[in-house]
């Protein structure tokens, strides 16, 4: 069988010269990884926009059709731990490529399904082929940049965040102009193939050859200076498989506090539309920073901007200060931006502005817990091992139907709202408070 070494190793130093760059530069396997991110974003994003079409059309009750969404990162994040570990046995390529077949294969059945039967099973193997992409795209991160896992797990995971940020309106207007299966359609056709094309210029890096050193030497110029917060592990030392992570105390912690939240975030994510709508706000004007839009989309717009931003700044952040310091910031502003949300967001622009600063306070555990995750269990398995701990991510988007149900159950948000805050205080005192005592006590014995 040939290795993933062997499928990319040069047949002429010329064919070399000129792939090279391509396939043996962490910083541009990096920017394959952004763009295959990028291409699936609205997968997930853009999914609130199509939920009141999918209602009207056939009258379907919001919390039938959000188990679409559910059944999708369901798919997206309890698939990963197996599709991680064929990635670490195999490499990456073959692997992406046919997450792109199934991102366009997800898509092109929503835009057919007739019945929720169908579009359930368009989530499904939509989710599927996102979190193959996803799950590949941050391992391979993880991989090529051991000494700054915060930050370059926070850059591929921000174009998830960020990416359908350029799709937002091109689907509204085509949503508007030729209905939501037009829109499922082609967009689904064309991040299908885009993935297919990041498929082939993806790999891990080898660990001989100095490859390794390579990757380390690119963001480590201040990994040993003193006072850092949280010392970065040194690649090979701590390494853990998947079993042996799962017997330890800090991974269910760990896997407790995102669950909780990414509870918060999915909600507001799947519910969006259906809030501004019951708001009273999706169609009123709001002028923005020199730019009049509908509130809808011009929230939809600065929530995926900022939710792609938070990731490589609190990755940063936490490089330097430590990840516990960080996510007690993150977790505690979150709360505070979903209370204020609870209050105001009857008026457009503070429901734009909040739903912002909500976006950007809960986008930075897709850079936390991997770096995290990196720095407790080592380099080498990390792509099975986060994919293991990304299954929070689908046990959350259990709880996203029950936003519908207590909204429909109190005829408010209120109650949606105030969980999701007692989640994120919760979460943010675990995190100072337990966490960062159980890690020092890993680092020490």
């Amino acid at each position: 069988m040939t290795t993933e070494s062997e499928a990319a190793a040069p047949l002429g130093e010329t064919s070399q010269k000129k792939t090279s760059f391509l396939v043996d530069n962490c910083w541009c396997q990096l920017a394959v990884g952004i763009v295959g991110m990028v291409a699936i974003a609205n997968m997930q994003y853009g999914w609130t926009l199509f939920v009141e079409p999918m209602r009207t059309r056939f009258d379907w009750e919001r919390t039938q059709i959000q188990w679409a969404f559910t059944l999708f990162v369901l798919a997206e994040t309890w698939l990963v731990p197996i599709e991680g570990y064929l990635v670490d046995r195999f490499g990456p390529r073959i692997m992406v490529a046919a997450g792109g077949l199934f991102v366009g294969a997800g898509w092109l059945i929503n835009s057919l399904a007739e019945s929720l039967t169908g579009l359930y099973l368009g989530g499904v193997i939509g989710g599927a082929g996102a979190g193959i992409v996803y799950g590949t795209s941050v391992g391979n991160a993880l991989k090529w940049f051991p000494r700054r896992r915060g930050l370059a797990a926070g850059l591929t995971a921000a174009a998830f965040g960020a990416g359908s940020a350029l799709t937002v309106l091109p689907i509204s207007n085509m949503i508007k102009s030729r209905g939501y299966s037009a829109a499922f359609l082609w967009f689904g056709l064309a991040q299908g193939v885009i993935v297919l094309v990041c498929s082939f210029l993806l790999r891990t890096p080898r660990d001989a050859g100095g490859e390794k050193a390579a990757g380390n030497a690119e963001l480590s110029h201040d990994a040993g200076r003193s006072g850092r917060a949280n010392p970065v592990v040194t690649p090979g030392d701590r390494s853990q498989t998947w079993l042996e992570m799962l017997q330890t105390p800090a991974f269910w912690l760990m896997y407790v506090l995102f669950t909780m939240v990414a509870t918060g975030g999915l909600m507001a994510t799947a519910q969006l539309g259906s809030m501004a709508k019951d708001y009273g706000v999706a169609d009123v004007p709001v002028n923005l920073f020199g730019i009049t839009m509908a509130a809808l989309p011009l929230a939809m717009s600065l929530d995926r901007v900022l939710n792609g931003l938070t990731r490589p700044f609190f990755g940063w952040v936490s490089d330097h200060l430590g990840r516990e310091n960080t996510m007690f910031v993150a977790f505690s502003l979150e709360g505070v931006a979903i209370l204020l949300m609870l209050k105001f967001s009857h008026v457009p622009l503070l429901f734009v502005l909040l739903t912002g600063l909500t976006f950007f306070a809960w986008g930075e555990i897709y850079s936390l817990f991997p770096a995290m995750c990196g720095d407790l269990f080592g380099r080498k398995f990390a792509t099975t091992n986060y994919g293991l701990l990304y299954t929070a991510k689908g046990t959350a988007s259990l709880l996203v139907p029950l936003g519908s149900y207590l909204q429909g159950v109190t005829g408010g948000w209120q109650a949606v709202f105030l969980l999701a805050v007692a989640f994120d205080w919760i979460a943010a005192l675990l995190a100072l408070f337990v966490l960062k005592p159980m890690r020092k006590r890993m680092e020490g014995g």
